[in-house]
């Protein structure tokens, strides 16, 4: 077998890993949506609460849509299996790259998958308990007098959605800062001295990736510029020293 033929093989091995790793994420997607469609209803309820918790008594949440009382909690139950299936899904993205990693590398990848999977909800778990309930409370105290606060509960789902989004991808930037300084992309310390800029692109940021309010803008903003510092001390423990970049990885 010629070489030509080898990297065809070994090519053709790695495509039915890649797709057989990628439908293990789907059912595992698929079974725990199946277990938690039965509570779908249950799932909004604790979803919309910091947003019930501050309504008037006369008001509600009401849907607008004749489908919107089936599809709402169908689509925040999908959602919900997606992020709970996460940490598989990183853990096959891993097993998928780790055989090409140096030992080095493999050392390193691990903490960070767990440190990124915990950051990753830990973003969402502000979102709700601390973010929700300050930003609702906001809401619906500054509404006309006379104007009843009834939110549609797809637009309410879209809204949250786009927060946890928002908030767990932004607390994983000290996972960025750390891979950049390990890989030698950036130094810790000339980051440190752009602290000014940081500062100002974490309130751009905040303003891009949340709703037109500054509560909202500013409980995104301050995380993210605490969390990018948090990346540079861990950035500085980790960057590799100059003996390190200068040998021949084995």
């Amino acid at each position: 077998m010629n070489q030509t033929s080898q990297e065809k093989q070994s090519l053709t091995e790695h495509i039915i890993e890649l797709r057989n790793r990628l439908l293990r994420c789907l059912v595992a997607v698929l079974v725990i949506f199946a277990g938690l469609f039965s509570f779908s209803n249950q799932l909004y309820l604790y979803i919309s609460e910091p947003l019930r918790a501050h309504l008037p008594e006369s008001s509600t949440m009401i849907a607008t849509d004749v489908a919107s009382p089936f599809l709402t909690p169908f689509k925040l139950t999908m959602v919900l299996s997606l992020f709970i299936a996460m940490p598989f899904i990183l853990y096959q993205i891993w097993a998928f790259v780790a055989p090409g990693l140096y030992q080095r590398e493999k050392k390193i990848v691990l903490p960070l998958f767990f440190s990124s999977v915990a950051l990753f909800y830990g973003g969402m778990a502000f979102a709700y308990y601390v973010v929700f309930p300050l930003v609702f409370m906001f809401f619906t105290s500054v509404g006309p007098e006379g104007v009843a606060v009834m939110t549609d509960i797809r637009s309410y789902l879209d809204f949250v959605l786009k927060l946890f989004f928002a908030f767990g991808i932004s607390f994983e930037i000290p996972i960025g800062v750390v891979i950049l300084s390990w890989m030698g992309v950036v130094e810790p310390d000339k980051l440190a001295q752009k602290r000014p800029y940081v500062f100002v692109l974490c309130f751009v940021l905040g303003m891009l990736l949340t709703p037109p309010d500054i509560l909202s803008q500013i409980l995104l903003a301050l995380p993210m510029w605490l969390l990018f510092e948090v990346g540079i001390f861990f950035g500085k423990l980790i960057r590799p020293s100059s003996t390190e970049t200068n040998s021949p990885q084995s």
